[in-house]
């Protein structure tokens, strides 16, 4: 695909728990962005699609936060990046940022059905703070929304979190995760098929956050 994306409605881009889950990264802003916008992990998936998507790809990004490093790097390279997020400041963030992007105030669950528009679909920790049944549909319509060939890229927190409150960043929110062992099985459960697996720990600059584990899945839709 070679072409600008058309634009993608959004009715009713918000959808329950769409505010809370917005709540800690209105207030976080640019912060977030200097404690996790160096992750080598997450350069290298970047890297790693740059070298597989064909020229002028399109790539929707799921939770773009404030446009660095995926959207930025994506478009640069003459990628027709879209990105979605729940925050408005990231939004607003990411379109002062980023303005060779496009940057839309959404709820990844409210998205409408677009079967195979995208290239490539990328999730930088951005799936975490919906129920776990909502997750696995959400992967599941990841996978139908990817041309053939297409690429999917997942970081993650693992944990064994369902809706549970924990404290990061200085925040009390609300978390849902699966451990590590079971993200490839649910990418595979959607249609796709995992093409790297790595875990990691990171240690965030930020006072009071200890080490995280980090878990980086490349994915391609047959």
């Amino acid at each position: 695909m070679t072409q600008e994306p058309a634009a993608v409605p959004v009715p009713g881009a918000k959808v329950d728990g769409s505010e809370e889950a917005a709540r800690p990264f209105d207030a976080l802003g640019l912060t977030y962005e200097k404690t996790y916008s160096r992750l080598p992990e997450q350069l290298a998936a970047i890297d790693w699609l740059l070298a597989q998507l064909p020229q002028g790809a399109r790539v929707l990004d799921i939770g773009s936060g404030t446009g660095r490093p995926t959207a930025e790097r994506l478009s640069a390279a003459g990628h027709h990046v879209s990105g979605y997020d729940v925050s408005q400041t990231m939004v607003d963030l990411a379109r002062t940022q980023v303005p060779a992007a496009r940057f839309e105030l959404a709820d990844v669950r409210a998205l409408p059905e677009m079967p195979g528009a995208w290239d490539a679909i990328t999730a930088f920790f951005s799936l975490h703070q919906m129920p776990r049944a909502d997750l696995v549909t959400t992967y599941a319509r990841i996978a139908n929304w990817l041309a053939p060939g297409g690429l999917f890229v997942l970081a993650a927190v693992p944990l064994d979190l369902d809706s549970t409150e924990i404290e990061w960043m200085g925040l009390t929110i609300r978390a849902t995760s699966y451990p590590a062992e079971v993200y490839p099985e649910l990418l595979r459960t959607a249609g796709l098929e995992v093409v790297h697996n790595q875990l990691s720990v990171f240690h965030p600059d930020f006072p009071g956050m200890g080490a995280e584990e980090h878990q980086f899945l490349y994915a391609r839709k047959p």
